[in-house]
């Protein structure tokens, strides 16, 4: 299902401070009607602080919060058409399965025929009808936190927020649960803000991400501008794994320009429309790079530098090379793994070659 563009979630300068912190600074964001939103940042980056205002759970200091254009800024939680979905699921250790996903319903006076129907839906919705008649305890984390979602969703909110939703699997069954939460999540048609730390969730699950830092809003994009165009060093630096060469710029024209680093002059196949001798950053994804212990032919383009190997990692579906380069600077290059017996010639203290293509890096000012 494709994500209503208009702004239906919508944050105007929205600001809290505790004391003299300020934890959410100045935020404004739209979010589309149909769109799983995630705020990303490390730990006390605003992002949790920023979900329980969208909650109710916190008083904004300033600023509006508009859904489907009322302010509801200052209105309590419970009259709110939102529902909020923990990391610990917090469901009831003495209900059923069915009787946790019929809670909200029955505290809200539904008839009992609608209670019936909703629940018996929800349950239906993530699977797990055959277990209604069991407690929390008796499921797997993965299947309890299908009933959290299906309570949530029982309710039919405009705004589902998840807080870490997968923080408490380990790391397969989170991989395999992503895609299933998305595949209810658009099912049902639901707006969804969740917070994560973790890149990988935020990159499967969410249509646009919010990066955060020190209470601001960073850059917001979807998965692949924010991975393959980032605005600044923070951002490249904290999604993925990124080369960072420091260094001033030597040329800038409309379609190119280039930056003199500590392992030479580095070309970049767009304009920065900047000042010469300005610092500037090149970031290169490792992924992006080429390594041989041969030099490579005219057609690698002006990128070309030499170093020597210091670390190799096997990852399985790909190596991991550290190269120092001829300044002492450490460069991360990974060559996937193309073929089960695809083992490569190069190996430890050996001095090679690595190069990229000029379309390869971004120049980044801040």
């Amino acid at each position: 299902m494709m994500a209503d563009t208009t702004g239906f979630l919508v944050t105007e300068k929205l600001v809290k401070r505790f004391d003299e912190a300020v934890a959410v600074d100045e935020v404004s964001l739209s979010i589309g009607k149909g769109e799983i939103f995630a705020l990303l940042g490390s730990s006390g980056c605003g992002k949790s602080t920023l979900l329980r205002m969208l909650a109710g759970f916190e008083t904004p200091t300033s600023g509006r919060i508009l859904l489907g254009g009322q302010d509801v800024a200052a209105m309590p939680p419970y009259d709110r058409p939102v529902n909020m979905m923990f990391q610990s699921y917090a469901l009831f250790p003495h209900l059923n399965i069915w009787e946790n996903v019929a809670f909200g319903l029955k505290r809200e006076g539904l008839p009992k025929a609608e209670i019936q129907q909703r629940t018996d839906e929800m349950l239906g919705l993530v699977q797990l009808t055959p277990y209604a008649k069991r407690k929390p305890h008796q499921l797997s984390g993965g299947q309890q936190q299908r009933v959290a979602l299906a309570r949530s969703l029982a309710k039919r909110p405009k705004l589902l927020l998840l807080d870490e939703p997968l923080g408490a699997l380990d790391k397969k069954l989170r991989e395999q649960t992503q895609f299933e939460l998305v595949n209810i999540i658009e099912k049902v048609g639901v707006t969804v803000v969740m917070v994560t730390h973790d890149q990988e969730e935020a990159m499967t699950m969410a249509s646009r991400i919010a990066i955060m830092s020190k209470g601001r809003v960073l850059q917001v994009g979807t998965p692949e501008e924010i991975y393959e165009h980032p605005t600044n060093r923070f951002v490249a630096d904290f999604i993925g794994n990124v080369n960072l060469f420091e260094g001033k710029l030597s040329v800038d024209e409309a379609d190119r320009c280039a930056a003199t680093t500590g392992i030479g002059e580095i070309h970049v196949g767009h304009g920065v429309s900047g000042t010469l001798n300005m610092p500037v950053a090149i970031a290169v994804r490792p992924e992006k790079l080429e390594i041989s212990k041969q030099r490579p032919g005219a057609d690698a383009g002006p990128n070309v530098f030499t170093g020597k190997v210091k670390e190799i990692a096997y990852f399985g579906s790909y190596n991991t090379y550290i190269v120092i380069a001829s300044d002492g600077t450490k460069v991360k290059i990974t060559e996937a793994n193309t073929s089960r017996h695809d083992l490569s010639d190069i190996t430890w203290e050996d001095n090679v070659y690595f190069w990229w293509s000029d379309s390869a890096g971004i120049v980044l000012r801040d």
